[in-house]
């Protein structure tokens, strides 16, 4: 049985062909430092995502990790390569509420910007909060919200993009410990309802382990995939199991071997 989520989802507006797989072959792309000097930040990258996939992208600072994310949203463009993707929306590390606006206008924000009418954009944002936690929340300003409230506020404004690929850049890299690990659970289990094609870039390879079907590592600057982890493994998946110990220990062992190089 469709849930409200999926429902008000199948409402927004550009959702696309339903397609949601990303393919990158060759992907290579710069941009001007300081002085004008030019700065590799991505160099022959090639990685897919099927469609409904969470594929986690990890690497060093600086790897051109929300380069890629950038690229795939269609906020810059490839210098060179294969780049195909259906609409994509992009999540940034921060939440970027808007102060002055309530938790129910923030989150409407995205059928705002697409021209959906004031009291329809409400109606559907409204119904969201229930089924992510906040219900009672819809009138308080960001200010009064926790971290992981004002997180789920703004993935809530990403979902209602309608968008089929999300491109989530470190979402929960702010958050104590304890907020990151329930943003996590909360996050598995609002794509298991409603599925999209998820690229998650992320810091924290215990993280990418958890949440991914599949694990992409990229090298220093120029970034470069060089492992390719499939995970494989039933979810909800605990940090101390022994497979997910073993996987964290392979990415981190190729993040290592990469920086040697």
């Amino acid at each position: 049985m469709t849930t409200e989520l999926q429902a008000r989802a199948e409402e927004s507006p550009a959702q696309g062909d339903g397609g949601g797989g990303i393919l990158l072959r060759g992907v290579a792309r710069a941009y001007r430092g300081r002085g004008g000097a030019s700065v590799q930040a991505l160099a022959d990258v090639s990685l897919q995502a099927e469609s409904g996939e969470l594929v986690a992208v990890v690497g060093p600072s600086g790897c051109g990790k929300s380069t890629l994310l950038e690229l795939i949203c269609g906020l810059q463009s490839p210098d060179r390569g294969l780049l195909e993707s259906p609409p994509a929306v992009l999540m940034a590390q921060r939440d970027l509420l808007l102060p002055w606006l309530s938790a129910l206008d923030n989150a409407a924000l995205s059928l705002r910007v697409a021209r959906v009418p004031r009291p329809e954009a409400r109606r559907r944002a409204a119904s969201l909060f229930g089924e992510l936690g906040l219900d009672g929340f819809q009138q308080a300003r960001p200010s009064e919200l926790s971290g992981g409230m004002r997180q789920r506020v703004a993935f809530m404004r990403t979902l209602l993009s309608g968008k089929p690929v999300l491109c989530l850049d470190e979402p929960f890299g702010a958050l104590d410990a304890l907020t990151r690990a329930e943003m996590q659970e909360w996050l598995e289990g609002t794509l298991a309802r409603e599925p999209r094609t998820v690229l998650l870039v992320t810091h924290d390879v215990e993280e990418a382990i958890v949440l991914a079907d599949r694990v992409i590592v990229l090298s220093p600057r120029p970034g470069r995939v060089i492992e390719e982890l499939e995970i494989g493994l039933e979810r909800p998946r605990g940090r101390t199991d022994g497979e997910v110990v073993a996987l964290r220990e392979r990415a981190l062992q190729a993040l290592q071997i990469g920086r040697i190089r």
